[in-house]
């Protein structure tokens, strides 16, 4: 018989020496960015990293000291640097160092929290989250829910709770010839678009109702509810959004959830971004009303800071959603304690799931609900700086005042400008100033126009920061111009 080759002993990594070497490089990548030295971003173009890892596939290891330098020399140099604070582009998080380092023992304990029994103490962990994150925002001892893979996948299964409760034999018969409609606000994410083809009810069935102020407009949407009664279409749910992506507005929830309430509409809350309200005692008032959700996305790997991923769906009553996902595993989803099941797959998609409660339950031990709290008021108060600042200037315009941590504004230069020439202008003016290197920002369109726009992430972001920001666009900016008129 062959001899059997026995392979090095892969745990020999486990060791402390192996251990510091990874936490050094990570604590050399924060000490790197804490500050405002360094670039923001890459200069190079997609090409130009492929070519850096194209290479055949390793077929022999090599040492940790090879493995480490090239994450630190090839690696590190060239991601986005969230925790530079001048990093204010999409709304993913600086994240918080104790949830950071919570990652590896959620990595190395490797527990799948589907099933209570996989995972003793994590589908606990998770079920405690989830009941204080229910109690912030007013839902009743039924309430419940689950984690998800982010904001998009939590407004997927709120929908589909939604769909259920619609539709009570959906699951063996389909949606039928003539599926329910979802309304839902103009400026709402794209993931509610999304779920509603995804869910076979099709994309002709989302109803869009207009703004006023960036906000659903409720009188519109009692008028659309009106019509659409009339017309004998049953509505499935209304999706109202606390916190856009635009501009980071809170639709007015104590009008549109009376009203849904009122007509027995089923009133989903995407509060991905906004629902981190609920800690702040300053900003908490924005979502007045979430108690009339049926269900609600909130993510904290947005605003309370954690690392991707950490997103949840909660729901008024948790037997919704265990319904939403009415499928017997007689092997699994048999741990009961009084009268709830701790198996988290009867109220998820996912199988295979890590505990990422485990991050969010250290981080509210270390740093309270309140210090939470704080941080989102925090990174409120930088957007109202930036839009003190910019209303200071002459060479900016503002396009609203900020709700939450996120600004729109419009560079217009000397004013001499139309509209149709400040379009591209700022189209360029973003991707000029990322491409230097001393900033991140994005752009958007906003009433056709196309403008700036920064999601204040970074609690080290100061308003010396914001200012010098604004200096770097408003350079930037005119050099455009002036090639222009070259040109």
């Amino acid at each position: 018989m062959p001899k059997l080759e026995i392979p090095p002993d892969p745990f020999d990594d486990a060791g402390m020496d192996v251990a510091e070497a990874f936490m050094r490089l990570v604590v050399r990548y924060f000490a790197a960015t804490a500050d405002s030295s360094g670039r923001v971003s890459t200069a190079l173009t997609p090409g130009e990293l492929a070519r850096r890892f194209d290479e055949p596939l390793p077929q022999n290891g090599t040492s940790i000291e090879a493995v480490l330098a090239r994450l630190e020399h090839e690696v590190l140099p060239d991601c986005n640097r969230l925790t530079h604070p001048r990093s204010m582009g999409h709304q993913v998080s600086a994240p918080l160092p104790v949830a950071v380092w919570t990652e590896a023992l959620t990595a190395a304990v490797n527990q799948s929290g589907a099933v209570w029994e996989m995972s003793p103490v994590g589908t606990v962990i998770e079920t405690q989250v989830i009941r204080w994150m229910c109690d912030l925002a007013g839902l009743g001892p039924e309430a419940g829910g689950t984690f998800t893979s982010g904001g998009t996948e939590a407004t997927f299964a709120g929908l589909l709770a939604a769909r259920q409760a619609a539709i009570p034999d959906v699951w063996t018969r389909g949606v039928g010839a003539n599926p329910p409609v979802v309304v839902c606000g103009e400026h709402a994410h794209y993931g509610v678009a999304r779920a509603i083809g995804e869910l076979g009810l099709g994309t002709d069935r989302a109803v869009a109702i207009p703004s006023r102020h960036f906000k659903m407009d409720v009188g519109a949407l009692e008028q659309e509810l009106d019509r659409l009664r009339r017309d004998g279409r049953t509505v499935m749910a209304v999706v109202a959004t606390s916190g856009t992506t635009a501009t980071g507005s809170f639709d007015d929830l104590e009008a549109i959830g009376r009203l849904c309430e009122a007509r027995g509409v089923w009133l989903h809350v995407d509060g991905a971004h906004g629902a981190s309200a609920l800690l702040s005692g300053t900003h908490r008032h924005r979502l007045a009303g979430i108690q009339y959700a049926r269900s609600i996305a909130w993510d904290p790997h947005k605003m309370m800071l954690m690392p991707l991923t950490a997103s949840v769906v909660l729901v008024r009553d948790e037997r919704d959603l265990e319904a939403a996902f009415s499928q017997r595993a007689p092997y699994l989803f048999h741990a009961r304690d009084g009268g709830r099941r701790f198996d988290q797959g009867l109220r998820s998609f996912t199988c295979s799931r890590r505990i990422d409660a485990f991050k969010v339950w250290v981080a509210l031990q270390r740093h309270g609900a309140n210090g939470l709290g704080a941080l989102y008021n925090h990174l409120c108060a930088n957007a109202g700086t930036m839009h003190a600042l910019l209303t200071a200037r002459p060479d900016f315009v503002t396009i609203h005042e900020p709700e939450s941590n996120i600004l729109c504004f419009r560079w217009i230069g000397d004013g001499t400008l139309n509209d149709e020439r400040l379009d591209p202008l700022n189209l360029r003016l973003r991707e000029a100033y990322n491409r230097a290197g001393t900033g991140w920002i994005t752009t958007t369109m906003l009433g056709g126009r196309r403008v700036l726009r920064v999601t204040l992430m970074n609690p080290r972001t100061t308003a010396t920061d914001l200012a010098r920001t604004l200096d770097d666009l408003s350079e930037i900016g005119k050099q455009l111009q002036a090639e222009d008129n070259i040109v």
